[in-house]
């Protein structure tokens, strides 16, 4: 199948899947990362394409978050479908392997795979989750599990893994010193780095002007 129409479908596939996402991990989240990883490849001059796309489109059709906390459903619901295609199972297994280990994990390491695609996928997912648009996504992610805006009742956590860090209901702003700003330091590529510094200092901002809202005396 050409890799034109195999997009096609794909994109078919993660809207029907995805019809009934939370606002900040639905189709337009996928779409996002989509044109955001194929910017990221422009730029950077190298990796393969289709492999890019396929995981950029197909990242998030099973969230760990929405699953009952499954990691390795939806690289395995992945490879499925792309082997329905008829897409190379190297093609197939690269994508899965991109899927499985993308996510943030509570900032934890891993080392079973540095593509030049997976690093792509990763930095263009994790743009999303910075800036303008991860400040929405974040806000609206908390609202979707009730979590408070803000309680200085609760401090900032380290998490010593990455299940503790799933298991947490801390406030959203809690979320932007526990995750969103360690981001712009694990970016991949020069494309990313440079994006994120400049959609963290954008957070840096907001969070500013957030905390000078909440207590007068902070102005």
């Amino acid at each position: 199948m050409e890799a034109e129409k195999l997009i096609e479908k794909t994109i078919v596939f993660v809207k029907d899947v995805l019809a009934d996402a939370e606002g900040g991990h639905n189709w337009y989240h996928i779409e996002r990362v989509w044109n955001m990883s194929k910017h990221i490849r422009n730029r950077e001059g190298e990796g393969d394409l289709l492999t890019i796309e396929l995981a950029a489109l197909l990242h998030d059709i099973s969230d760990a978050k929405f699953n009952g906390g499954d990691a390795d459903l939806g690289s395995q619901l992945a490879f499925n479908f792309l082997s329905t295609l008829g897409v190379k199972r190297e093609t197939a297994e690269h994508v899965q392997t991109i899927i499985k280990y993308i996510s943030y994990k509570g900032g934890f390491p891993q080392n079973r795979i540095n593509s030049i695609e997976f690093r792509i996928v990763q930095d263009a997912d994790r743009l999303d989750a910075l800036g303008a648009i991860g400040i929405a996504r974040a806000f609206n992610y908390g609202g979707y599990k009730n979590r408070p805006i803000h309680d200085p009742s609760i401090p900032l956590q380290e998490y010593g893994n990455s299940k503790a860090y799933h298991k947490s209901d801390a406030p959203t702003i809690n979320h932007f010193y526990e995750k969103l700003f360690k981001l712009k330091d694990l970016m991949n590529t020069k494309t990313g780095k440079e994006m994120g510094l400049e959609r963290h200092n954008y957070m840096l901002q907001f969070v500013d002007t957030f905390y000078k809202e909440v207590d007068p005396k902070n102005s």
